[in-house]
């Protein structure tokens, strides 16, 4: 139970997939502009994340490892998880136009975004059990999703400051995650 704890806060806090690990950056500065978009992006890539991994867990062990074809994993897991973001985009468009329109590009995305691959490559690398296959995710979504709101609550204040015109959008988005990445440094030297 410990171990699965410490995978969770580590996944979260400690090796945050954005700030620490640098995956999953085009969504964190293209859908980080409004809370509303933030967070159900970031609930759509946790979903994604936690799917896809226990997915890609059960296959590389049941499937890849026993017939000896492990070496076709990155190929596997890539169209593991482009079918489940086909899969959620139909869903979201059926169910929640707007959502859908505001998430955009940012969607379609999720396919390549390299978080959610990373994430499974992590599970892989690290031979997470089956469970740490479950909280991995949960643990690096929650992560993901704590990011991208604090990063879209920060931007839609700064929307309201008096900044110069030069830092307006990107740059200061620029500054405002290497100063969130330095925070978040600070959880790796707790432990």
């Amino acid at each position: 139970m410990n171990e699965l704890i410490a995978i969770f806060i580590g996944m979260a806090l400690i090796n945050n997939i954005i700030l620490v690990q640098f995956l999953g950056l085009c969504p964190f500065f293209g859908v980080s502009k409004k809370l509303g978009s933030a967070v159900s992006m970031g609930m759509a890539v946790t979903f994604v994340m936690s799917i896809a991994s226990v997915t890609t867990w059960l296959i590389n062990h049941y499937i890849l490892i026993p017939f000896d074809i492990e070496y076709m994993y990155i190929v596997i897991f890539i169209l593991v998880i482009a079918t489940l973001v086909q899969i959620i985009e139909m869903f979201i468009k059926r169910t929640n136009l707007a959502l859908y329109n505001a998430f955009g590009i940012y969607l379609p995305l999720i396919t390549t975004n390299c978080a959610v691959l990373g994430i499974t490559l992590i599970i892989l690398y690290q031979e997470y059990s089956f469970l740490g296959s479950v909280v991995a995710p949960l643990g690096g979504g929650l992560g993901f999703t704590l990011v991208l709101a604090m990063m879209s609550g920060i931007r839609e204040r700064l929307e309201l400051a008096n900044a110069p015109k030069a830092m307006k959008g990107l740059p200061i988005a620029f500054i405002i995650a290497v100063l969130l990445a330095l925070a978040f440094s600070g959880f790796g030297g707790m432990i």
